[in-house]
């Protein structure tokens, strides 16, 4: 894969000398670190460039892409190969499953992807990283927006060799703890919207979070709670005893893990909060700010904030919902079908949530639904870390029915047309059913 990148970044190299880059990115963390390491990059070798922050690749958005120009994909495109053959430079920096057999890629197609070599799971930004790497060492100041692109891909779980080399290369600092975040903010807050831990009776209940700082004799100082990284060490172990008593049912040894801390814009951040901060101006309809605040832009931090706050108003009210909506559930799976309830941009944010949650037993597939103008939304996740290939499940049933699925084993999403809703409920049932029969 090394020599891979290498080969890539020098192609890439003399191919822009000449030619306009356009580059296209997915909308969640990873594309969009992905997308500004990329940028951080051209910008530093003087090459002309255009950027495109997409939900996903749809027939029509295709055909509109240039053809004159190399066009450099990252965090998607790896399910839809033959859709390029005609074009004549097309480069492709992703991590999700390719579904033709590797002899099959187009000859036009440069590709960098995990899955060609077997080797161990790394996310896009991370790949994007050591291409960056490759064009200019001088890019080693890159690497903290890996880390955060790491982070919200959760490939933080299994740190690889290579993620480890990435780590040494960044400006961070790994501390175990409840994986919680932010880290860097009071604590109530950070209890009252923790959607990385659902915690019954807390999350997204102010009397709650306060009720349970209280028993774990957590006061406020000067009119101010304490944030997670300055609890002493008694505190921080009442905090998880009492999360655990109130996840009774779940198995909670995912709970606990690495905060990782990086420095953006001269502070030290939590990259999970960042992760988030990002995922949701982009999810609101602003993937600039995204990417101005991975480049340092002063401007974007206070503009991000904002957009977040309202980003978690819409997530906790998203929340409420699926806790009074009806579901359609099954032996080893729950589909819940928003409609208009949710904003398809967050759909998937929820699915995670819920998948992550004290609800649902391990293996369970959480599938969640929401209207997309004239098309359907579909996220798909499993709780826990081991269980059936969602993304295959979802793109057998995509295929046969009609629309674009994209994904790997444990998360997957895909979008069909608004008037194959009642055949997609019908078809998922039985593929469900049919899979649980075999494991």
């Amino acid at each position: 894969m090394k020599k891979t990148i290498e080969n890539f970044a020098q192609e890439f190299l003399e191919k822009s000398k000449t030619k306009k880059v356009a580059i296209i990115s997915h909308h969640d963390t990873d594309g969009l670190t992905s997308a500004a390491i990329l940028a951080r990059a051209l910008e530093r070798l003087d090459r002309t460039f255009s950027m495109r922050i997409v939900k996903q690749l749809e027939p029509e958005f295709i055909e509109t892409l240039p053809k004159d120009s190399i066009i450099i994909f990252t965090d998607l495109a790896s399910s839809l190969l033959v859709n390029f053959k005609d074009f004549p430079d097309i480069f492709i920096i992703d991590h999700h499953e390719i579904l033709i057999p590797h002899s099959e890629i187009p000859s036009n197609i440069k590709l960098i992807n995990p899955h060609i070599f077997n080797e161990e799971s790394i996310a896009a930004s991370g790949l994007a990283y050591l291409f960056a790497k490759a064009l200019n060492p001088e890019n080693i100041d890159l690497a903290n927006l890996a880390v955060i692109g790491m982070v919200g891909d959760s490939q933080d779980k299994n740190i690889s060799k290579t993620y480890n080399q990435i780590l040494s290369d960044a400006e961070v600092i790994i501390k175990k703890g409840i994986l919680f975040y932010p880290y860097t903010r009071p604590i109530h807050k950070t209890l009252e919207f923790s959607s990385s831990i659902l915690i019954p009776g807390v999350t997204g209940n102010p009397r709650g979070v306060i009720d349970m700082l209280r028993e774990c004799g957590i006061e406020r100082t000067n009119g101010e709670y304490p944030t997670m990284l300055s609890l002493t060490e008694e505190e921080n172990s009442k905090l998880i005893t009492a999360v655990l008593l109130r996840r009774s049912q779940k198995n909670n040894s995912d709970i606990l893990g690495n905060i990782y801390l990086v420095k953006l814009s001269n502070r030290l951040e939590d990259a999970r909060e960042i992760s988030a901060m990002l995922n949701a101006c982009s999810r609101l309809g602003n993937p600039e700010v995204s990417i101005l605040l991975c480049l340092n832009n002063k401007e974007a931090r206070q503009k991000a904030e904002n957009i977040y706050a309202t980003y978690k108003q819409h997530l906790i009210a998203a929340l409420n919902y699926v806790a009074s909506a009806g579901k359609i559930e099954g032996k080893g799976y729950v589909i819940i079908n928003a409609k208009n309830q949710i904003k398809d941009t967050i759909i998937g944010t929820v699915s995670s949530i819920l998948a992550n949650s004290p609800v649902y037993e391990e293996g369970t597939i959480v599938i969640g639904m929401a209207y997309s103008e004239d098309k359907i939304k579909i996220s798909a996740r499993i709780s826990g870390r081991d269980g059936r290939n969602v993304h295959e499940v979802l793109s057998t049933v995509t295929q046969n029915i009609g629309g674009e699925c994209g994904g790997h084993h444990q998360a997957a999403g895909a979008l069909i047309s608004l008037d194959k809703e009642q055949l997609f409920l019908e078809s998922i049932q039985k593929a469900l059913e049919i899979e649980t029969i075999k494991v």
